[in-house]
């Protein structure tokens, strides 16, 4: 698995990446290896602090130019920020990595927290998606990465509305990734697994430590970039795939789901 020579990946998706959920973990790790391949970065996310540090990181180590939008991507406003930051900027490629997920069973979850995951996950991906592709389009090259999970793949007790709006973006980009690719644009789901992340270690603490092993977040986005010019998604690491394989292909779909139940059951808030 290769990806493309770095400046052939800043001719098809330069000259601007936006990633959305860029403060830590996965987006943060998009960003650092967006910009060693010498993309300037947009880094959109809640907190100004973390996005401030990173840009930081990003000017002194990688000598690019970057640029910090703290944004709610569930405010009402969120396609006129993206409307504006396309507007003045050459976005090639577009990562969603945002997501809001609360750990708890459907009944005692809030529907405040169920709007919310759907605000973040689904339509603001929407949103940007809607704004950013037809630039693209219009130039004949560029990318979108929306990050998906391997909870879109099957019922996720649990995380029942955050696993319904990864298969949204599952869905979304592989069906984007067909319709697009005669003009030039690449579109990419990945579906991730357990990656070591902030909110991943806080809900393995959570469980008592009884998570199973997880992926470091550069590995995720190594592979994540290296598929995105040829394939409409992806599981990233072997061990993801082929449990993904043995959930999807071997078993019942139901003893799946209950697999899925009993790996998340030990996050619940006690």
């Amino acid at each position: 698995m290769t990806a493309l020579p770095r400046t052939e990946f800043a001719r098809r998706y330069g000259q601007w990446a936006m990633v959305a959920g860029a403060s830590e973990g996965i987006g943060a790790a998009f960003a650092r290896q967006l910009a060693e391949r010498g993309l300037s970065i947009l880094l959109i996310a809640r907190r100004a602090e973390p996005l401030a540090a990173l840009a930081e990181e990003l000017r002194t180590r990688y000598r690019v130019e970057v640029k910090t939008i703290s944004l709610d991507l569930a405010a009402p406003d969120a396609q006129e920020h993206a409307q504006k930051l396309v507007h003045e900027h050459e976005v090639g490629l577009l990562v969603y990595n945002a997501a809001f997920s609360t750990v708890a069973r459907f009944i005692d979850s809030t529907v405040e927290d169920k709007l919310r995951t759907v605000d973040v996950n689904v339509r603001a991906p929407l949103l940007f998606a809607h704004v950013v592709v037809p630039q693209m389009v219009q130039r004949g090259r560029g990318g979108v990465v929306l990050m998906s999970s391997l909870t879109a793949l099957f019922g996720a007790p649990y995380v029942a509305t955050y696993g319904a709006t990864k298969a949204f973006n599952l869905a979304l980009a592989e069906a984007l990734a067909f319709e697009l690719a005669p003009r030039g644009v690449d579109v990419l789901a990945c579906c991730a697994g357990a990656t070591e992340t902030p909110a991943f270690r806080k809900a393995a603490d959570r469980a008592g430590g009884k998570q199973p092993s997880a992926m470091a977040a550069e590995d995720v986005v190594k592979e994540a970039l290296a598929k995105l010019p040829r394939q409409g998604s992806m599981i990233p690491g072997r061990l993801n795939r082929l449990a993904a394989f043995v959930l999807g292909r071997l078993l019942p779909r139901r003893v799946a789901v209950g697999i899925m139940g009993r790996a998340t059951e030990g996050m619940l808030e006690r």
